[in-house]
């Protein structure tokens, strides 16, 4: 991270905890009064929940967690909230405004986990964030925006004297987040290409992503994001491929490694698949598909076969 960077966080109270493709980031925020508690804002991915934890933990350094921020619901943002309200007892959660029913309910369909075949405790949630609304994390006061297209029900946060933008998968520096409204028949590419548009308007200097490093080229991203979105509006079998691509990446991350044939059938008895499915190759048999896409996988070196299994390539 650059060091002005750096140092603009540290002006903030915040701290970013760089995870992988697995646990989203966390922004970590020092309590600054009696309105401005301890804060994380997203969680992680529950197989993560005990390191999420761990690494809170050390960022307060022992100082107990007052607040958990989610910019969306998705597991790997959430997953660790429930475990942290374990460990913190009398932490209240904010949560985007359009999924508190979800949660309150625990609709797994609609909070996507059943979609996915994805896993997430059961957390509660105490509080809306409201676009519209301002939250003071650390010292300084927060707006929160709608960010809907990756999750309809998404929120982006902004801190405008320092232009710092929480933008949790509203915008990546080098890849665009899978956009789950459009797998359902829903607007998905119109709702991001407003949500761009917003970022774009906002004008940060210095963006933590939910996945990868903060960045502060973000013209050069909301380029690259515009380049990728137009891609899909003009082919959208090629982002259902690519969104079954990731969401098997996803998988194996959380895995490792599985028989092909288990890998398979757990392909074609997720839901979201089929959904891909449906837009990517209609006219072709669920089965072949799959093993087309599994196939694909293995050729660009992504997952490797080992045996009758599937991996991770190992490194080093």
């Amino acid at each position: 991270m650059p060091d002005d960077f750096s140092a603009a966080l540290c002006g903030l109270g915040a701290q970013v905890l760089q995870r992988d493709w697995l646990s989203a980031n966390q922004t970590v925020f020092a309590a600054a009064g009696p309105h401005a508690p301890a804060t994380v804002v997203d969680t992680g991915y529950a197989r993560h929940a005990d390191m999420t934890v761990a690494l809170v933990h050390h960022a307060l350094a022992g100082e107990r967690l007052g607040r958990i921020l989610n910019t969306h619901l998705h597991s790997d943002h959430c997953g660790g909230n429930r475990a942290l309200q374990a460990v913190h007892p009398g932490v209240r959660t904010a949560i985007p405004v359009h999924s508190m029913a979800a949660v309150q309910a625990w609709d797994e369909q609609r909070l996507t986990y059943e979609l996915t075949g994805q896993s997430c405790e059961r957390f509660r949630a105490d509080e809306a964030l409201v676009p519209g609304s301002r939250v003071q994390l650390g010292p300084a006061w927060w707006e929160v925006h709608a960010a809907p297209g990756h999750d309809p029900d998404a929120v982006l946060l902004f801190e405008p004297q320092t232009r710092t933008l929480i933008a949790g998968d509203a915008l990546w520096e080098d890849r665009l987040a899978i956009i789950f409204p459009e797998l359902d028949g829903g607007d998905g590419f119109g709702a991001t290409r407003r949500t761009l548009a917003l970022i774009e308007s906002l004008r940060p200097r210095c963006v933590v992503p939910g996945h990868g490093a903060p960045f502060g080229d973000v013209a050069a991203a909301l380029a690259a994001s515009r380049v990728r979105l137009e891609a899909f509006e003009r082919d959208p079998a090629r982002h259902a491929n690519h969104a079954a691509r990731a969401l098997v990446m996803f998988h194996m991350l959380e895995h490792q490694r599985q028989p092909r044939d288990t890998l398979a059938r757990w392909l074609l008895a997720t839901p979201v698949f089929g959904m891909a499915w449906q837009v990517a190759r209609p006219r072709e048999a669920p089965a072949p598909w799959a093993q087309g896409l599994l196939d694909s996988l293995v050729g660009s070196g992504v997952l490797v076969a080992v045996g009758d299994d599937l991996a991770l390539p190992t490194t080093g």
